[in-house]
């Protein structure tokens, strides 16, 4: 079975149509699941379960009442959803705001769905660069840092594949500031390398040719380096 990201299991979700708790008819929230396990300790099997936050649905008004009967808790219920599919469950909730933490409200979705599109162009203008050899809207796009961080990383990838020796240094002397992305960009860089069978000097940074035994701008033996 395909292990699918976070992000990949939220686009899936984002394209759902939010099911509607049957127990008060309201259409149900996007949340987040805590990072803490539950039950057997194998966690919910899902990074987002969809909720129901209506403060007037008669489980939730009720719960308080049947909790303390019960169970001599001061709790409730509110009613959760897995995405895709007809399964319904209860969650305790220990307080009005409990759980409110982890919503994803209409802002977040709109924000992800932008997001989700940005990169959607990212990736069509990365695709025709590509055909075209557009090195330099590549190089534009790898240093943008308002591009989504998926549209960088793909541009790394393929700066790597046709990149030319000039894109080294604008994007050595960049920090990334972001491990996978910078581990990407370091990966293109000597591929570009490997590609003009050249390398660095290990004394000024210019670019030699691999088999070079002096360096032609600093003059600095560089054989076995």
């Amino acid at each position: 079975m395909a292990f699918e990201t976070k992000e990949e299991v939220f686009e899936k979700i984002m394209e759902m149509e939010k099911p509607v708790c049957p127990h008060c008819k309201e259409e149900m929230s996007l949340w987040e699941v805590p990072p803490i396990n539950v039950g057997d300790g194998l966690g919910w099997g899902t990074p987002y379960l969809f909720m129901c936050f209506n403060d007037n649905c008669p489980l939730y008004t009720q719960g308080w009442d049947s909790m303390m009967e019960n169970y001599a808790q001061r709790a409730s219920y509110r009613c959760i959803n897995f995405p895709g599919t007809e399964q319904f469950e209860l969650i305790p909730v220990f307080s009005p705001m409990g759980a409110k933490g982890q919503m994803i409200d209409d802002q977040v979705m709109a924000e992800e769905e932008a997001l989700k599109q940005n990169i959607k162009k990212g990736f069509s203008i990365l695709a025709d660069c590509y055909v075209n050899q557009d090195g330099v809207t590549i190089l534009k796009l790898l240093t943008d840092p308002a591009e989504p961080v998926r549209v960088r990383m793909k541009a790394a990838e393929m700066m790597g594949d046709i990149g030319e020796l000039e894109a080294i240094e604008p994007i050595r002397n960049l920090k990334f500031g972001n491990q996978r992305l910078q581990e990407q960009v370091d990966s293109a860089i000597q591929k570009i390398h490997g590609r003009f069978f050249t390398r660095e000097c290990p004394f000024c940074a210019e670019i030699i040719k691999r088999r070079a035994k002096v360096c032609k701008h600093c003059g600095k033996e560089v054989a076995g380096q």
